[in-house]
């Protein structure tokens, strides 16, 4: 069994505050037996406020928050995976990029959310996250951790489930899904989704989540989430900001996998024909 923390988070716009709160969640993750934590999306700045964001945003050798996170998980020898942070790309535009720090505090991977999120709510809400962010192009698994082969992935990448396929063709044993879900889309989709992704992939999901009402106005959905490759959830953290506890027995991976062999099953289709 590997014991693992999540950290459920209310991020602003200050990264030295925010900076803060993930370095004290790394210190209660390690005093509490945990090998690992997880933290959201968006750790080290929530600001759709792209102007004001953009004076807080440098490359990610420069970022303040990257580099606290690091020297505390080398402190306390602790793994992170520290869900995304925004930096700049080569093309004047952000990249949505989450990174993996071993306990020595160092980054052995990053992953740039692929699919980005564009729409118009019913509610009023417009999100254009093109606008500001280019899209990643490789996915990504880290080995070596303790929660075995890690599969990253990033919230919108929720819904594209030949992601998650292909994590698995890799070998992935857990898939990360740092969010910040919006409060209609998490009532609707979030739990069904994780839920779904852990059964077709027979994966263990870490999810967590930005939760409440942000200094910039948006509001979260939290219920950071594990979900176990049979789909049943093993923590559910409501709307409380802090930090959480669970145990991953990747033992479960095989067993599930032998149960329903759907991923020895999968084959490739050709493309329809319309008639």
């Amino acid at each position: 069994m590997t014991r693992i923390a999540i950290f459920q988070s209310r991020t602003g716009v200050d990264p030295v505050a925010n900076a803060e709160a993930l370095v004290e969640a790394i210190g209660q993750a390690a005093r509490g037996g945990a090998e690992m934590l997880f933290t959201p999306e968006m750790s080290g700045l929530l600001d759709r406020d792209s102007e004001r964001a953009r004076r807080n945003v440098t490359s990610a050798d420069l970022d303040r928050v990257l580099a606290a996170c690091c020297k505390a998980a080398k402190r306390d020898a602790v793994w992170v995976h520290l869900g995304s942070l925004a930096v700049t790309a080569e093309d004047g535009k952000f990249a949505n990029r989450g990174f993996v720090i071993d306990s020595a505090g160092e980054i052995r991977a990053s992953y740039d959310k692929i699919h980005l999120f564009d729409v118009d709510l019913p509610t009023g809400e417009s999100w254009r996250e093109s606008n500001v962010y280019r899209g990643g192009s490789e996915a990504v698994v880290v080995d070596g951790t303790p929660v075995g082969r890690l599969g990253l992935t990033i919230c919108y990448d929720l819904r594209f489930p030949a992601l998650f396929q292909s994590l698995t063709d890799a070998g992935a044993q857990l898939v990360s899904v740092p969010a910040a879900f919006t409060v209609p889309t998490g009532r609707a989709h979030w739990e069904i989704l994780l839920r779904a992704r852990a059964i077709e992939a027979g994966v263990f999901v870490v999810a967590a989540a930005q939760c409440g009402r942000h200094e910039d106005g948006r509001e979260t959905y939290g219920h950071s989430l594990i979900v176990d490759p049979w789909g049943m959830i093993l923590l559910d953290m409501s709307e409380q900001v802090g930090v959480a506890f669970g145990e991953i027995d990747l033992g479960k991976v095989d067993e599930v996998r032998g149960r329903i062999p759907a991923i020895r099953h999968r084959r490739k289709v050709r493309e329809p024909v319309l008639r």
